[in-house]
């Protein structure tokens, strides 16, 4: 019921602007409580997005999409804007998103054409965007043990696991924050928000929740993707592809275990939000990412003495 009278609401609203006699349909949703709906009319397309049940997530939409055109980042173009009612009309990148169309054959080379893209977007003005500090990095970890252990696999820990959690964590954010800092982060640059445009150019959407931090976050994002994983070799050629395009002065096994550890950070978090998406808000399709979203957690766990012991954790506690 609340869906037709959102609806019916955006239908009233294209009329009045205009736009009245352009079919509407369901495009996608996502992982938040926004909606989106393609506009089709002789032959033109445009993507309609409705943020009405999260009106405060537009300004940032808004300003973050400005911020990546500015620095040729391919983003999609906001055409009308309503930032009242919570809808934008924006530029149609299509429908092939990177997941639709990796494969053993291209992978490579579409990678390399989007860690190019998080060189560009690395220079996006970050000045007033929150920072991923100390306090942030924990506060995403946290996300695990409250919503995945506790809760999804519905374990009572010990105090000494719990110790074993929070020195590890602690470790995890020490290495994050030795990298350079305040670069602009996408922070969920993935196939599923990476597309491949009619032109044939990489388009970026689902930015609006950048912030300033660690130079591999979108980096570890894109190459240990929760949705799609390749060999760890190929990984690792391609971030010191990125190191060397960036012009990171680090050797090898620094930048490597700086993406490691951001890896970790950022797939801690997820174990939490996917949990999250499951038990709080009803969106259960996200639990058959959990399988690899752990062996990533447990594979690069289990090769540094700092985080071996939650690896082990990890494993008994998944047995």
């Amino acid at each position: 019921m609340e869906g037709k009278r959102l609806k019916q609401r955006l239908k009233e609203w294209l009329k009045n602007i205009g736009w009245g006699d352009w079919k509407i349909e369901v495009a996608s949703a996502d992982a938040s409580f926004r909606s989106y709906y393609r506009l089709r009319k002789n032959g033109e397309t445009y993507v309609l997005m409705d943020s009405s049940l999260m009106l405060e997530s537009l300004p940032p939409f808004v300003d973050t999409n400005e911020r990546l055109s500015s620095c040729k980042v391919r983003v999609p173009r906001i055409i009308v804007k309503n930032m009242e009612l919570g809808y934008l009309i924006l530029e149609d990148f299509g429908s092939t998103h990177y997941l639709d169309i990796l494969s053993e054959e291209n992978y490579r080379d579409l990678y390399k054409k989007a860690i190019d893209e998080i060189v560009k977007m690395q220079q996006a003005d970050t000045a007033g965007l929150p920072r991923y500090d100390k306090d942030f990095l924990h506060f995403e970890m946290a996300l695990m043990q409250e919503w995945y252990v506790e809760k999804y696999l519905d374990m009572t820990l010990t105090a000494e696991q719990k110790n074993i959690i929070d020195a590890t964590l602690k470790s995890i954010a020490d290495v994050v924050l030795q990298q350079p800092q305040g670069v602009f982060v996408h922070r969920d640059y993935h196939s599923r928000n990476i597309m491949l445009t009619p032109e044939g150019e990489v388009g970026v959407i689902d930015f609006q929740d950048a912030r300033a931090g660690a130079v591999t976050y979108d980096l570890v994002s894109l190459l240990k993707d929760c949705y799609i994983a390749w060999e760890k070799e190929e990984v690792e050629r391609l971030a010191l592809y990125y190191r060397d395009a960036a012009g990171l002065d680090a050797d090898d096994t620094t930048f490597l275990k700086w993406f490691d550890f951001m890896g970790l950070q950022r797939h801690i978090k997820v174990l939490g939000i996917f949990s999250r998406l499951h038990l709080r808000d009803g969106k259960s399709g996200y639990l058959k990412d959990i399988p690899l979203t752990l062996k990533y957690v447990v594979e690069t766990a289990s090769k540094y003495p700092e985080t071996k012991r939650l690896a082990d954790l990890l494993k008994l506690i998944n047995d």
